[in-house]
């Protein structure tokens, strides 16, 4: 993340860039865009929610922009939220947030990611690892090593072993 570019909210608001950045108290940020694993993994969890919209009620969008507040606005890997018209940029809470991690990602700068999606009100973030093939999950101010992550209180999960063992092998074989 090298580059950092100070302007208002309005103008990043206005602006399209690609990949698309973050904007944190009048920076605006590079992200760590995926590698293989990322973007592999990201695929199929997207593929895993798709699948199971009606089912669980929900729906959901990868690379998503949310205002966290009135100076920060996050770009976090996946979305899940409850169906309805929804904004351009997310101001409401989602129902889960999903990071994965990149091998550019700094613990600092996912800790501070993951606050900010805590002090907006998400009530469960996942963080995904695609090179150890782990996965926690933030319950409140909670994180828990999990080989199934859930969202309590719905019938939301990924189970990791089998979300690693596609990695390398087309979903249906």
């Amino acid at each position: 993340m090298a580059s950092a570019t100070q302007i208002s909210v309005s103008e990043y608001l206005q602006t399209t860039y690609r990949p698309d950045r973050e904007y944190i108290d009048g920076e605006v940020l590079e992200r760590n865009v995926g590698k293989w694993l990322h973007a592999r993994v990201q695929w199929l969890l997207a593929g895993w929610f798709l699948q199971h919209e009606s089912v669980w009620n929900v729906i959901g969008s990868t690379e998503q922009r949310i205002q966290i507040s009135p100076t920060r606005i996050r770009v976090p890997d996946l979305v899940v939220l409850r169906p309805g018209p929804q904004p351009d940029v997310l101001v409401d809470p989602p129902l889960l947030i999903i990071e994965i991690l990149s091998p550019d990602d700094s613990y600092s700068g996912l800790q501070e990611r993951c606050q900010d999606y805590l002090a907006m009100g998400v009530q469960t973030v996942w963080i995904i690892d695609p090179k150890t093939r782990s996965g926690r999950m933030c319950l409140a101010s909670e994180w828990l090593s999990a080989e199934r992550l859930e969202v309590a209180g719905t019938p939301i999960y990924v189970d990791l072993a089998h979300l690693f063992s596609q990695i390398e092998t087309p979903s249906g074989s």
